[in-house]
């Protein structure tokens, strides 16, 4: 049923003719010159693109015998549109990236991709690569693997060190406790000053939880799962001990759900959640924020009684590569050798990180020499990749969408408006959610 549901919606978006035109030639298959060819679609971000393809001229001038071509992938409607109509026209490429794991459990439910952890080579990148500790958390209900991560980008948070400092404090607050303290104080001295100020916070789109969310409940719950083998498996102690901290933030006054322009750059709010793509952005807009001055970047808040935790998890906005069904056995084997020579020499995820400021998902880069001048020149993305280990990508369920478009309707939402308290929310968000992996049971 649902290999149907994702064939008929991706003919339903876009016309394989387009997307042949969009994406090169598509499929995997043997070139004219008797080269092995794989195929390669990179993720619409030209940084990246640029990237595979000195990396592929690279391979290629000592693996004669293989031709690895990438082009960059059609986002329009979506890059996920454009892959769905690939596989329905069987045009689907070699492999790709841009992966991230919800869309992947999506596609191994309709047997589109395969599990890389059968592919030969595979274990030879993730122990080159020094990545056996972040894979953990990859697996799959089936215990496989469909995605080789290339990025993880933990979401932390930024905190204002000058607003903190005029308030009394030497760092951020760690817990749920300190930071309603915190932010009592901010009111009295600053009242039209809030913690969090964040349109999305009120907003039921579905990909939004990534941001606000999951890296809060991945904190509270210490990296517990939220959905395994279609069944809700959520820390229920944890979620709402977690609402009703928003709920407590909503009604002391100390959340802007409303639209509001660079609320943490302007001082506006005291936290904020952030990725690593913020930081070019500040560079050119903002050249004001100094990491360790005016801001600091640490892991989400936590319940009271995690105040002593050293290694607090977060989600991860982490995409990899995927290998597609319709790959032939030999076209497998060159494309997992074209990984195994990236991944094989640390000075390309070196490279990747300077030309896409995405976080290389590895274990060792903080400890590893080959990175430690990139992050002496940018100590700001040290902590990012520190926290990769801790990280926790999106959800193996093929229903994700619908799941996340409810924790923000029957949940999050209403308790950051003030509208329910967390324990209300998180029956009324878990009913449904039930019935929606009950109903593809």
């Amino acid at each position: 049923m649902k290999f149907k549901k994702l064939v008929y919606a991706a003919l339903s978006v876009v016309a394989a003719g387009s997307v042949l035109a969009a994406c090169g030639s598509g499929g995997s298959e043997a070139s004219n010159d008797g080269k092995t060819k794989v195929t390669f679609w990179a993720a619409p971000n030209p940084t990246q693109v640029k990237f595979w393809k000195e990396m592929a001229t690279a391979y290629e001038k000592e693996n004669p015998d293989v031709k690895v071509e990438v082009s960059q992938m059609k986002e329009s409607p979506s890059s996920e549109a454009t892959i769905q109509s690939a596989i329905a026209s069987k045009t689907a490429p070699t492999i790709s990236e841009n992966i991230n794991r919800s869309f992947a459990a999506q596609l191994a439910d309709s047997k589109a991709i395969l599990p890389v952890n059968k592919v030969s080579g595979y274990d030879d990148v993730v122990k080159e690569r020094n990545m056996t500790e972040s894979m953990k958390a990859w697996s799959f209900s089936d215990e496989n693997q469909y995605v080789l991560p290339v990025y993880s980008n933990p979401i932390l948070f930024g905190w204002r060190l000058d607003t903190l400092k005029a308030l009394g404090y030497s760092e951020p607050p760690k817990t749920y406790s300190e930071a309603l303290e915190v932010g009592k104080k901010l009111k009295a001295k600053y009242p039209d000053q809030v913690l969090w100020a964040k349109g999305d916070l009120s907003d039921p789109t579905a990909w939004m939880r990534w941001f606000d969310f999951f890296p809060m409940y991945n904190a509270a719950s210490k990296g517990n799962a939220f959905v395994t083998n279609n069944e809700l498996v959520a820390d229920k102690t944890a979620g709402v001990e977690l609402l009703d901290f928003m709920g407590s933030l909503a009604s002391q006054k100390l959340l802007l759900t409303g639209e509001v322009t660079d609320p943490f750059e302007t001082g506006t709010s005291l936290m904020t959640d952030l990725g690593p793509w913020t930081f070019p952005n500040w560079a050119e807009k903002f050249p004001d924020m100094k990491f360790g001055e005016n801001y600091t970047v640490t892991t989400p808040l936590v319940p009271d009684n995690m105040k002593d935790e050293k290694e607090v998890s977060t989600y991860s906005d982490a995409k990899g590569i995927v290998f597609y069904a319709s790959a032939t056995k030999e076209e497998q084997k060159a494309a997992m050798d074209f990984l195994k020579f990236v991944y094989s020499d640390d000075k390309n995820d070196l490279k990747f990180l300077e030309t896409t400021n995405l976080i290389p998902a590895r274990d060792d880069a903080t400890e590893n020499a080959t990175f430690q001048s990139f992050f002496k020149e940018n100590p700001q993305l040290e902590v990012y990749a520190a926290n990769v280990k801790n990280a926790i990508p999106a959800m193996d369920n093929a229903d994700y969408n619908d799941i996340q478009q409810i924790i923000g309707e029957a949940a999050w939402n209403p308790v950051v408006k003030g509208e329910k308290k967390g324990a209300k929310a998180w029956s009324d968000m878990s009913k449904q959610i039930n019935k929606v992996l009950e109903d593809e049971k």
